[in-house]
């Protein structure tokens, strides 16, 4: 594992009146530690004086980016909520009114008794975002609150990032959390698609330091190949990059697994007694030639031909595809064509191919036959789509705002997201937040999104609260755990005290209820496993095992229920030397759990017990798939794809000064011919035009892009007067959403499709 990473720096010590902390970073999914030099204030406050790498992290061993050393930037943000606030003006003119924590709650529970009273609980919504992944106590703790709310309108950002992963994991593996992440420290061969790991620090692949893990598979003789429309930070890095047009990745892989086929070069090894589908799935991708791929995907066949031939010679091989692949039409096909590949060059759960991590809170199965994934328990109201993981797709959420009728969603809670910025048809879906009659935003910014709300509920600091990684550590290319108490003392309730008291108002029990009896809930039900059948403290008295439980606040409490009770825990004292959270207190550099192990077939829960290579809802979508065709002469539209930045966090991170600061990055990149053909030059204004949309942006000319691809990046656009983010208004930027269309999905998981959208380009008339 490379054992260095940016800003390390040389040990010079503490600083003078400084005490220095260590704690995991919560800003992407690298996980990597940092060393915080704080002047404390007396008073449980204070100020993040310097930044570094953690060298002595037993996972990211000194590594960190620009965005961890601006965590104490993002801490002391003056634009940074601190108290609730109610709006007492109109959607047009916003009159925001900073509050006690009680008048806010009781103003909550005014508005959301009244939509439930009139419209009934059908009537009600929830928006989870991203950072909520990062928060355990956000994680625990919105279950709770969509229950009490009693909805069928869930809404998350994983219809907008991951969820065809989820999909094809839970059709394949039997569970949608069985995600295989590609084993980086002892790969020969990996290939690439969709990612661009040294801006986005990696994802659905915890592994900080990712690009000196890649620079480590070429310095050990292996090879590292990138398929992508752009020539990214990562491409370059890379020992092959190959263009590929956007969205046609699930034919390149789907060619792939013929060509195995058709070379003879299928080799189960050691899972030729877990796998089912083999037989039919030769059939199903018989339509995928080589020629076909490359008037298809632009990449020639000979090139395909020989990928595949790599893929199965290599000593070991993982193929990884991420947001680029997932954000399209065909995402779950691209996300379960690669599997597939690492079963049939045998892989798949063996090292340095892609492995199945366990984290320390989790537990491993029992090698039993599961009842496997189901998709389509209820639809969507206004289109008919079907829930995936209990979720409807975030493009929908806007016409079931608008559209009259039965269930009509009237009130809206958002917790921890900003959708108007980064979800489908941005303009449509901000008209409709402005018609709720009641909407509660939990969120640290008054942003694009929480400008619509009636009550703005502000959460700490990630500095004000624990910090245990809950996702992250079930993605990750080394099991490891990490724990970090809060660093200063929260200003407020914590996100799990402002979540129960919105719960015990969902379920009617107003206000000034309790919070503690939410608390309970969580711990009891994770204290169940405690009790069940074969547990080592199965037959023990709950009580006794409560009052062992350690932890200062509720959130630590659950988390060391649940780590005790984990893969490696100390089961409250039956299984000596086991994790427990005074155990992490106690090694505040993290405890490495190893390397990744085989787990097939205990990770399986199909009610067959196997590897399904041939979902039939993946087969029905191969044969839509086949009728793809390539670009025809003639066609002036040009696809529209995103990038990421390593400064950047989606929209939320656009606030700090450090991280926003150079050279403009929201332009549109246009190849030389592109832009040539429309008589534009490097530094001009173009408008961008797609089917729902127009926007009109700075064109940088650049070879970076394949020819016929045009790229903006997401998360930009804070123009909105009515927001309060000083910092991010001076660089507004434009927002890609306003053209992404929320009619077009991937239909098997409800994802928008984000890349290789058609648009227009042309010049400005001014």
């Amino acid at each position: 594992m490379p054992s260095g990473g940016t800003g390390a720096g040389e040990d010079t010590g503490p600083l003078a009146g400084t005490t220095t902390h260590v704690r995991t970073c919560p800003l992407c999914e690298a996980t990597c530690g940092l060393e915080l030099a704080v002047a404390h204030d007396g008073n449980g406050g204070g100020e993040v004086v310097r930044v570094r790498g953690d060298r002595h992290d037993v996972f990211s061993a000194g590594y960190l980016c620009a965005k961890g050393s601006a965590i104490g930037r993002l801490h002391a943000d003056p634009d940074r909520l601190r108290q609730p606030l109610i709006r007492r003006g109109t959607p047009d003119d916003p009159q925001f009114e900073a509050v006690s924590w009680d008048d806010a709650f009781a103003e909550v529970e005014r508005l959301l008794t009244a939509a439930i009273d009139t419209h009934g609980r059908t009537a009600t919504a929830v928006y989870l975002g991203n950072p909520n992944v990062h928060n355990p106590g956000a994680a625990l703790y919105t279950r709770p609150l969509v229950r009490a709310l009693g909805t069928p309108n869930i809404f998350s950002a994983s219809t907008v990032d991951q969820m065809p992963r989820h999909v094809s994991s839970g059709l394949m593996f039997g569970h949608p959390d069985a995600i295989a992440v590609p084993d980086l420290d002892r790969t020969d061969y990996l290939l690439m698609l969709g990612a661009n790991p040294l801006e986005s620090n990696g994802s659905l692949c915890t592994a900080p330091d990712f690009g000196g893990r890649l620079e480590a598979i070429s310095a050990r003789g292996g090879r590292v190949v990138v398929v992508d429309p752009r020539r990214t930070r990562t491409a370059e890095l890379a020992d092959e990059h190959l263009f590929i047009r956007p969205g046609t990745d699930a034919v390149f892989l789907a060619g792939l697994i013929r060509e195995l086929f058709a070379t003879d070069r299928v080799d189960l090894a050691h899972l030729d007694q877990h796998v089912a589908g083999l037989d039919e799935l030769e059939s199903h991708v018989a339509a995928f030639t080589p020629e076909h791929v490359e008037s298809v995907t632009g990449i020639a066949a000979d090139t395909m031909r020989r990928i595949a031939v790599e893929l199965a010679d290599a000593p070991t091989a993982v193929v990884y595809g991420r947001i680029g692949t997932n954000t399209v039409a065909f995402g779950t096909v691209a996300s379960w064509a690669t599997d597939v590949l690492g079963v049939l060059t045998g892989n798949l759960d063996a090292p340095g191919g892609a492995m199945f991590p366990l984290a320390a809170h989790n537990l491993p199965g029992n090698g039993t036959p599961g009842r496997g994934f189901t998709m389509g328990r209820r639809r969507s109201r206004v289109r008919n789509h079907p829930e995936v993981r209990g979720e409807f797709p975030v493009a929908t959420l806007a016409e079931e705002i608008t559209t009259p009728g039965d269930g009509q969603i009237r009130a809206l809670v958002t917790v921890a997201g900003n959708p108007v910025l980064s979800t489908p048809d941005s303009d449509r879906l901000a008209s409709a937040l402005a018609t709720l009659e009641c909407m509660v935003s939990v969120d640290p910014y008054l942003n694009e999104t929480t400008r619509f709300a009636h009550v703005v509920l502000p959460p700490p600091s990630a500095l004000e609260r624990c910090h245990y990684d809950l996702a992250f550590t079930g993605l990750s290319v080394r099991n490891v755990a990490n724990f970090s108490p809060a660093l200063f003392e929260p200003t407020g309730p914590g996100e799990h005290e402002i979540l129960a008291r919105l719960a015990l108002i969902a379920a009617g029990q107003g206000a000034g209820a309790d919070p503690s009896t939410i608390d309970e809930l969580v711990l009891g039900t994770l204290l169940g496993r405690a009790s069940a059948p074969g547990a080592p403290t199965a037959g023990r008295d709950p009580a006794e095992l409560a009052a062992m439980i350690t932890g200062t606040t509720p959130v630590e409490r659950a988390l060391d229920v649940m780590v005790r009770t984990g893969a490696y825990g100390d089961w409250f004292g039956e299984v000596p030397g086991g994790l427990s959270l005074q155990h992490l207190l106690d090694h505040p550099h993290g405890v490495d759990l190893g390397a990744l192990q085989p787990r097939i077939p205990e990770v399986l829960r199909t009610p067959s017990g196997k590897v399904e290579l041939a979902p039939d809802a993946i087969v029905a979508d191969l044969a839509r798939l086949a009728s793809l065709e390539g670009p025809t002469d003639g066609d002036e539209a040009l696809m529209l794809i995103g990038r990421r930045h390593v400064r950047s966090n989606n929209s939320w991170m656009h606030n700090v000064e450090i991280l926003v600061k150079g050279r403009e990055r929201c332009t549109l990149l246009m190849h030389p011919d592109d832009a040539s053909q429309r008589g534009l030059g490097d530094g001009d204004r173009a408008v961008v035009r797609s089917r729902v949309g127009e926007v009109t942006a700075r064109v940088e000319v650049t070879d970076t892009v394949m020819p016929g691809v045009v790229s903006l990046p997401h998360g930009w656009g804070h123009d909105d007067p009515h927001t309060s983010l000083a910092v991010a208004a001076a660089r507004p930027g434009v927002n890609a959403n306003v053209l992404t269309d929320a009619e077009a999905l991937d239909p098997l998981s409800g994802t928008s499709v984000l890349n290789g959208i058609p648009v227009t380009v042309g010049a400005t008339n001014g």
